[in-house]
């Protein structure tokens, strides 16, 4: 891993994925944020690239992660329950509250760290993310985020098909179920890049200056 280009991906680690009020609440996530704080202080400590992305939804772009597949995106109706299962806003564009889309706080960005919106598992499918990448030189990727079965994964098999050299953070990122993070951590190692953790990543970059 050349450490200069180097950049740190922070998956959907949103609002309305981590608060324990969201319909689509992910609570291991929460577990991730010490070791997700490490990664940002070291990677900001040495001027290295952190990129967030960020799900959204909006009635005004209909795809299947809204409908039929994330009936959770959907806007809520008035007056009808909401939560798992149930038209709830989750990360439409203009949700607020335990729904919103926005970064989770204790993770926040700084404001020269972009946030790349996508509508979709895969954070390179219609994003500037490639596009931003490129122009700053980058060839490997530290990945981490929620959830490791779907944005997490779909990222990583789009880094590997554009030759992005990837590395995923075995206690940075995140799913609801053990026994799927310890298959796609296997699918991972064998396929698309290097597992680590979040200290084996800031040890070896440590180590090549």
């Amino acid at each position: 891993m050349s450490s200069s280009r180097t950049a740190l991906l922070l998956i959907d680690m949103q609002t309305g994925f981590l608060h324990p009020e969201a319909s689509l609440t992910v609570p291991p996530g929460l577990e991730l944020i010490p070791n997700l704080q490490r990664l940002l202080t070291f990677f900001r400590a040495h001027d290295l690239p952190v990129i967030y992305t960020a799900f959204v939804a909006s009635p005004n772009i209909p795809t299947q992660r809204v409908d039929p597949f994330g009936l959770e995106h959907q806007p809520p109706v008035p007056g009808e329950p909401t939560g798992y299962g149930h038209p709830s806003g989750n990360c439409q564009l203009t949700a607020t509250g335990a729904e919103s889309p926005e970064i989770y706080p204790a993770l926040a960005p700084l404001p020269t760290e972009p946030v790349i919106q996508g509508y979709s598992l895969d954070k390179f499918y219609g994003t500037p993310l490639d596009q931003l990448l490129r122009a700053r030189d980058i060839r490997h990727l530290v990945i981490t985020g929620v959830m490791t079965d779907l944005c997490v994964l779909g990222t990583a098999f789009s880094a590997s098909t554009r030759e992005y050299r990837v590395t995923l953070v075995s206690d940075g990122c995140a799913t609801l179920w053990q026994n799927i993070q310890d298959a796609v951590l296997d699918i991972v190692r064998r396929k698309l890049g290097r597992v680590m953790t979040a200290d084996e990543v800031i040890k070896m970059m440590n180590a090549e200056g």
